[in-house]
């Protein structure tokens, strides 16, 4: 069972995490999520628990509670959403007024 941990301070690493959750199962893989350009922390990470059982006692355990002085998010990490390649930059338009007709002086 994969879960989503977020609301994690920027100093949080991958063995924190690890023997964070170790106390409701085993592990079977850990990542933290982090800047492509900086290599920091974004704040939020993934944990793949061993089965639904140990997944689900992490939530119940660990949803809200105090971790390095931030009160965690952990819930069921949801599918990735399949997003077209390319268009990254939030759909902006730089094009002036190509589409506006002509100008009227």
């Amino acid at each position: 069972m994969k879960l989503y941990v977020g609301n994690l301070t920027f100093d949080t690493t991958d063995q924190d995490l690890r023997d964070l959750f170790t106390q409701y199962g085993k592990p079977t893989e850990v990542a933290l999520v982090t800047d492509r350009e900086t290599g920091r922390s974004r704040g939020f990470g993934f944990v793949t628990m061993g089965n639904a059982e140990e997944g689900n006692a992490a939530i119940a355990a660990l949803e809200g509670k105090d971790f390095q002085g931030r009160n965690l998010t952990v819930n069921e990490a949801r599918p990735r959403e399949d997003r077209p390649p390319g268009n990254r930059g939030g759909g902006r338009s730089f094009g002036g007024d190509r589409d506006r007709g002509p100008r009227r002086y």
